[in-house]
């Protein structure tokens, strides 16, 4: 989903899960994914509640003032956020592509003036990289 350079990510997060598709080996592709990883930006109230109504497994640290502020109500502020540590060091796999697809410096600072340019611009990157990965190393 395409956005604003300076928007942040997280007010998408409903949005960009409902356009989500998870391929398996056999069958059709999945609208529901097992488990969302995210960082501590998409610690929200409203986006744990749509992933616990979804049953998706929230991989996501919980922010230290959320914490603090339901320490402060006591039995009221509910009980901690759990998330799965070995589960959430895999994030890194898509940072990395990330860090990846961003070594091109028009992606990296959003030179392309239309969303247009900019996406054929991430396609053909993507391709790129997904070419390099089919061939030996």
């Amino acid at each position: 989903m395409l956005t604003p350079g300076q928007a942040a990510d997280s007010p998408r997060f409903r949005a960009v899960l409902e356009r989500i598709k998870v391929r398996l080996p056999v069958g059709r592709p999945r609208t529901r994914p097992d488990a969302v990883a995210g960082d501590k930006a998409y610690s929200s109230r409203a986006n744990r509640t749509y992933l616990r109504k979804r049953k998706i497994k929230a991989v996501i640290p919980e922010k230290a003032d959320q914490a603090a502020n339901r320490k402060k109500k006591g039995s009221r502020g509910g009980r901690p956020v759990t998330h799965d540590t070995v589960l959430y060091r895999e994030r890194n796999t898509v940072e990395r592509c990330i860090n990846k697809i961003k070594e091109w410096r028009g992606l990296a600072t959003r030179y392309d003036k239309t969303p247009e340019s900019y996406l054929a611009g991430l396609h053909l990157r993507g391709a790129i990289l997904w070419i390099r990965s089919l061939q030996p190393t």
